[in-house]
């Protein structure tokens, strides 16, 4: 209807006027408007920052996702095979006193099997089943600071067990059979018995990859870069390459390490080996380098064909586990990775054969014993802690309260009844000594932690000796003499005057008898 004059028309509040802050009635109670205003500006600063919150939460949670399923992807990728009840009586491995860690030895097989969905390598009417076309014995140091990779050649004749599928046939009383042959016979069972076997060496897991595994692995790097003094014109392989440096792909490596005929000087086994050792010396330098851990998408793609063609035992099967491993060895360096290849003569009944000389009897004991290769430069000598202006321990334990046992790891016969006598004239009492190895060089005193001051005494009497904790050690004092050991000296707190006899110097250093020939990954791989 019609308003009169002088009458107020109230119009209605605009929707801004509604939502300030700023014309909400002060009652008394409750916030202030003051309070409201600061409340109502913090809601409403920087927008940007909320949105770039929310998109960082969306990129880990992405980044989550990826990461379960690429690790759901290797996992399932690899093939499990528990071959553990045909493995038989087995030898007996110890941990590194210093690390706790049990030295590995991984067995590697290359399949040659056809039975890949392709034919690509040829087919199963051209080649049936499966040998074992390469054998790596992969060892793993104790206190992860070195890594050998073992080449045994394929036509190696040794004792083998005369029944795979039985594990109570063992290698002793068996019959001499070509090294591939066993693969054949029995699978990875078969061979990892024939290493233990011949070699007293404990096989901790074993992978098995084929040719299509190999190719791709080497494509996923991209390329790896070969050697070969002379061109290379092979029509059994169809590799064709230049003389010197080349980068392969996946198909032209398999073919490099497979060659037999058209490349070097040697067409036998052994030089394929040797093309092998150099390709695997590249193929570390190209995979450790920093160009695949900085490329998510070449690293993806290794991963994924390294596990996709892979065989192993259920315990190595677990990505946890792999990931284990190669934490465990990831300060290693190339040049700390030796490849070397079992010493071999011509087998007499058929000289298309070999057989392994006495030489691999000191290979074998090596890694059995997690020692240097044999005829290697032997380990520094362990500097004495603390500095000149570090005060020496207060020895609190008199030697006749201490037991100490002496394990000769130096390589001199009668070192350990030496030094044992020399620390009989001071008052050490010596329950026994024995004979050993170790990688060390200088003197080791193991000690459980309630004797740290009776292995100080013991220490006091051996230059440099570096203590180390050994919970297994009980109450007696364990002392290793490794390569280049000094000469017991008298303690301060000795008991008796009677003097040490004088020993000749130049006796401390042991005659390598035997030598293994060894190239580092890092190596050039034009030098063969």
């Amino acid at each position: 209807m019609d308003t009169t004059e002088g009458e107020h028309v109230r119009e209605p509040e605009s929707v801004v006027e509604q939502a300030e802050p700023d014309v909400v009635p002060d009652t008394g109670s409750g916030p202030s408007r003051r309070e409201v205003q600061q409340a109502y500006r913090q809601a409403h600063r920087h927008p940007w920052l909320r949105r770039g919150t929310i998109a960082l939460a969306g990129c880990l949670v992405l980044v989550l996702v990826l990461g379960v399923m690429a690790y759901l992807r290797f996992n399932s990728n690899i093939t499990r095979l528990d071959v553990s009840k045909l493995l038989g009586k087995r030898p007996i491995i110890t941990a590194d006193k210093v690390t706790n860690l049990k030295p590995l030895n991984i067995l590697v097989m290359g399949s040659d099997t056809r039975a890949l969905g392709t034919t690509e390598f040829g087919t199963i009417a051209d080649a049936g089943g499966a040998r074992s076309d390469t054998t790596l014995i992969v060892h793993l140091s104790g206190d992860r600071q070195s890594a050998v990779v073992i080449s045994v050649p394929r036509d190696s004749m040794t004792p083998a067990p005369r029944d795979c599928k039985d594990p109570n046939s063992s290698v002793m009383g068996g019959p001499v059979r070509m090294w591939n042959a066993n693969f054949s016979l029995g699978g990875p069972a078969c061979l990892i018995r024939t290493v233990e076997g011949n070699t007293g060496i404990y096989i901790d897991h074993f992978m098995v990859l084929n040719f299509l595994g190999f190719q791709s692995m080497v494509d996923a790097l991209g390329s790896v870069e070969v050697c070969v003094p002379t061109a290379v014109n092979d029509s059994y392989s169809n590799l064709r390459l230049p003389a010197g440096r080349s980068k392969v792909n996946g198909e032209q490596a398999l073919a490099f390490v497979r060659a037999r005929h058209n490349v070097g000087t040697d067409g036998s086994d052994l030089g394929r080996i040797s093309r092998q050792q150099a390709f695997l010396s590249a193929m570390v330098q190209q995979a450790t380098s920093s160009q695949l851990l900085l490329r998510p998408d070449k690293l993806f793609r290794f991963l994924d064909a390294a596990t996709k063609s892979l065989t192993t035992d259920p315990g190595l099967a677990n990505l946890n586990t792999l990931r284990d491993v190669a934490q465990s060895v990831a300060g290693l360096k190339p040049a700390q990775v030796r490849f070397v290849t079992v010493p071999v003569e011509d087998y007499p009944p058929d000289h298309n054969r070999v057989q392994w000389t006495s030489a691999a009897d000191a290979l074998w004991k090596s890694v059995r014993d997690d020692a240097a290769l044999p005829g290697s430069t032997s380990a520094p000598l362990p500097k004495p802690t603390g500095t000149p202006t570090t005060p020496a321990p207060v020895l609190t334990i008199r030697p006749d309260k201490i037991t100490v046992h002496i394990t000769n790891a130096s390589g001199v016969t009668g070192r350990a009844q030496q030094d044992g006598g020399d620390l009989k004239i001071q008052g050490f009492h010596i329950v026994a000594s024995s004979t050993g190895t170790s990688a060390k060089g200088g003197v080791t005193v193991g000690y459980s932690s309630q004797y740290l001051q009776a292995a100080q005494t013991v220490a006091a009497a051996f230059p440099g000796a570096a203590l180390v904790k050994d919970e297994s050690a009980g109450s007696v004092i364990q002392v290793t003499l490794g390569a280049g050991s000094p000469y017991v000296v008298l303690v301060p707190n000795r008991l008796g005057k009677a003097p040490l006899p004088i020993r000749k110097a130049g006796l401390t250093t042991p005659t390598a008898a035997v030598t293994i020939a060894a190239r580092t990954a890092d190596s050039n791989i034009c030098v063969k």
